[in-house]
């Protein structure tokens, strides 16, 4: 079921919030391997509701969190973008912190549409919140995700393991 209405929208996309129809379009785009490379082991249809609920539940709980992206009037699915609040088991400078995190789908990739909408909802998210130290967490060798990070503004927090694997940690101030 779509929304009735977007939450956001940009020059070329609609951001909605998830809803029970995005589960499987989302679990396609992250079973992809050229996009789970990127976010660790290959995800279970258990792993990827538990993730897909946390990140919906995190509107519920703290008033953002991820949300879901198309092209503007087309119901594809592109992958998703947000902030959502994270508790993750990597210390007291990135857990309880909000996360901005993107996931596109590989035939949306390289387009701009991260960074497009990464920027309206950081515009929504200072308007709503005021500016706030946001972190964000990415694997090193993800240069596409790294060089958007520094286009939105994130600095190198530190170096850690994630999932037994590398993993670079930001921050946004």
């Amino acid at each position: 079921m779509r929304p009735a209405a977007p939450l956001l929208v940009t020059e070329r996309l609609e951001l909605w919030l998830p809803t029970a129809d995005d589960l499987d379009p989302m679990f396609a785009i992250v079973s992809d391997p050229l996009t789970h490379r990127f976010l660790g082991p290959a995800p279970t249809m258990a792993d990827h509701f538990m993730r897909f609920t946390r990140n919906a539940g995190s509107w519920q709980i703290y008033g953002y969190g991820i949300l879901m992206i198309r092209r503007r009037g087309d119901d594809t699915l592109l992958g998703n973008c947000g902030i959502f609040h994270s508790w993750r088991g990597l210390g007291d400078d990135f857990d309880n912190q909000p996360e901005a995190g993107w996931i596109l789908s590989t035939s949306a990739s390289g387009q701009g549409h991260a960074e497009e909408a990464m920027r309206a909802i950081y515009h929504w998210f200072d308007a709503t919140y005021g500016p706030r130290r946001t972190v964000c967490m990415i694997d090193p060798g993800n240069a596409p995700s790294l060089r958007l990070a520094e286009k939105l503004g994130f600095s190198p927090l530190r170096d850690t393991t994630f999932a037994d694997g590398p993993i670079r940690l930001f921050e946004r101030v």
